[in-house]
């Protein structure tokens, strides 16, 4: 749902040199930290993972991060939009009578930045982050969250996921799962596939409206 390429292009903006190879490392380290904090019972939010996995990829190639662009590249989190297709597709799904949350390992401030920057303000009910529940996903306790406040069963909920492993954490624990799979990555080998999967929102509302 949130286009998260500007922040690697600014990456490459400020190190052409080496944009490519810091976003590798960043995106990279990124999500080992919540899966590392999640299994060692170290929470910390996902503001924080984020900078401590750009100031770990910055020393590990080896390439000088001054605080003022730390905090540049952070700030990029705080500025980005949803795809163009979301706005649409989500009218559609609240017009068709779903009730819809974020479910996400972001924080809620860094949600309520996307929704302000996309126009999506009136269409979400209150953000389910991590940080309810410091445990990030595929962690069973991230997507109990989505039980507990829409006090539906498992089978009532469509859960969109926007990346692979997010769709398998999620069949995992129970959910219908639709993969909005955008860039048409493969399947990965964890023993599950999502219900249904397409390459943008439409795809998505054709799925959950059919229901």
């Amino acid at each position: 749902m949130i286009d998260a390429r500007p922040v690697f292009a600014r990456v490459e903006e400020m190190f052409p040199d080496k944009g490519a190879e810091l976003s590798a490392a960043w995106r990279t380290r990124q999500f080992e930290y919540t899966w590392l904090r999640t299994l060692g019972g170290q929470y910390a939010d996902f503001w924080h993972v984020t900078e401590d996995a750009l100031v770990f990829a910055a020393k590990s190639i080896k390439l000088e991060l001054s605080p003022e662009r730390r905090d540049r590249l952070m700030q990029t989190y705080l500025e980005l939009k949803a795809w163009p297709d979301v706005l649409p597709a989500l009218r559609q799904l609240r017009d068709a009578g779903l009730r819809m949350a974020f479910l996400s390992n972001l924080t809620a401030p860094m949600l309520d930045a996307v929704v302000r920057n996309s126009g999506l303000e009136g269409l979400f009910e209150d953000h389910l982050s991590t940080d309810r529940v410091q445990a990030f996903k595929p962690d069973s306790r991230a997507y109990q969250m989505g039980l507990d406040a829409f006090g539906l069963k498992k089978e009532e909920i469509v859960f969109a996921a926007f990346a692979g492993w997010d769709a398998a954490g999620a069949k995992w624990f129970g959910y219908p799962t639709f993969w909005v799979n955008r860039a048409k990555a493969g399947l990965e080998e964890l023993g599950v596939a999502p219900d249904g999967s397409g390459t943008g929102l439409n795809d998505l509302v054709a799925f959950a409206t059919a229901r």
